[in-house]
Parts: structure tokens; sequence; C-alpha cells
């Protein structure tokens, strides 16, 4: 039975290879985007997910398009990365907005229907970085550990209701961005991954497509990582 499904900044990398496999599976998917134009073949809204009037109305236009979100991923992310004694405070609050507190946004308002049907799914993209740390991105890294820990405590508060709240946790993806490193950089980084490569967007997409899963029913407050190994032993 197809279910209603959300994912933030559903337009492009991560979030787009999320939303088709959602689609794939015979979910009836929607997804936001601040810019740039909605995907081919998906129901698109646009969204700043820093805007809660805004996340209302991607809400609100999903469940008329598709019923209520039974699925909801929250994807939608930015980075500003810069070393600390350079960092402008914008640049540090800016990204938890968008990061950490849009995620917050977006799993509050889910969670009003999701509590109501007693039954929902809500993960949270984070990152490796969460636990590893890296040099140059102390806002990016502050914001998706904090989704770790605000996944885990809404899973306390939402279980008794039958919803599941998990945080996957990607490494390097292939993405335009890394295939424009040089190099010195792909060595460097690859280095570092046990599995000697980076992910594809699907392999992360196949991992949140499980959680939304009846295979997954039992799994909550679990951080699940598609990095290759690179954050084993965090």
């Amino acid at each position: 039975m197809s279910r209603s499904a959300l994912v933030t900044g559903g337009n492009r990398g991560i979030g787009l290879a999320i939303a088709r496999e959602l689609a794939a599976a015979g979910d009836s998917v929607a997804v936001t985007y601040r810019s740039g134009e909605p995907p081919e073949g998906l129901f698109g809204v646009r969204c700043d997910v820093t805007s809660a009037e805004d996340v209302d109305a991607a809400f609100d236009k999903a469940e008329a398009e598709h019923g209520p979100v039974e699925i909801v991923v929250a994807n939608a992310g930015i980075t500003k990365d810069m070393l600390l004694l350079m960092m402008k405070e914008d640049d540090f609050t800016s990204v938890l907005d968008t990061n950490l507190t849009g995620a917050y946004r977006v799993a509050k308002r889910a969670a009003r229907a999701m509590m109501r049907m007693r039954k929902g799914r809500i993960i949270l993209i984070s990152s490796v970085v969460a636990m590893l740390g890296s040099a140059g991105q102390t806002n990016y890294a502050a914001s998706k550990a904090g989704m770790i820990g605000f996944g885990r405590s809404l899973a306390r508060e939402l279980g008794p209701r039958n919803v599941t709240v998990n945080v996957v946790t990607p490494g390097f993806v292939e993405t335009d961005m890394t295939a424009e490193l040089d190099q010195a950089q792909q060595e460097r980084i690859l280095g570092h991954i046990p599995l000697g490569r980076y992910a594809k967007a699907d392999e992360v997409a196949r991992v949140v497509r499980f959680l939304t899963s009846d295979d997954a029913a039992y799994i909550t407050g679990a951080v699940i990582p598609v990095d290759g190994g690179m954050g084993m032993g965090h």
C-alpha cells in the first residue's frame, strides 16, 4: 500500500536518490527544494527549512497531494566551511539553523499526525563527521552531532506511539563536488576509508528505504553508518 513520504532537500544528491528509491518502492513522494527546479517525476514543494511557515506549508501541500505523511527524511543541509578563528558567528549559527533546527522543525511538524495515526518513520541524515570531527567544519560537525542526540531523544518520546526515529550517517559520497577534488585530495580521503572508495548515493538511499520498511519495524534510536568503515569505532 502506497504511503505518503516527504524528503527535504530532495532535488539533488543524496536527497534525490532517497526520494527516487522510496518512489520505486511504491511510496508517494514529495520533495522540498530551496532553489532550482523540482526533480522530474516527483511532486516538488519549494521550502526553506529555516522557516517554520515554509515547513508547515510544505507539509500542507504534501498532505493535500498524497495524504497524511507517514515517512519523513530530514536531509536538507548546508556547509559553510572555515577554520574556527576565521569563522563568523553567522557562518556557525546559519549552518545549525538549517541542518539541526531545520530537522527539528520538520520532525515536529511530522510528529503531530504520526502520533495521531500511531505510526510513522522519521529518518535524520547526519554525517560521519558527527563522530570523527573535521578541521574547518566545527559548525557542520556540531549540527550533525546534534542530530544524533535529537533523534535518540525523539525516539524515546515517540516510541510509545509506534513511531520510529533513526539516524543515518553517510561518509564521502560520489557527487559533483568530490569529482572536482584533485588527485592528492582524493588519495588523502580514500586513505581513510577501509573500503577504498566513495559511497554511491543509491547505497545511502537503500539504507533509508530499509528503515522505512516492515523489516525495520523494531529498529529505533539507531545510528547507522554508510561510510565504508571510515567512522569505525566511533
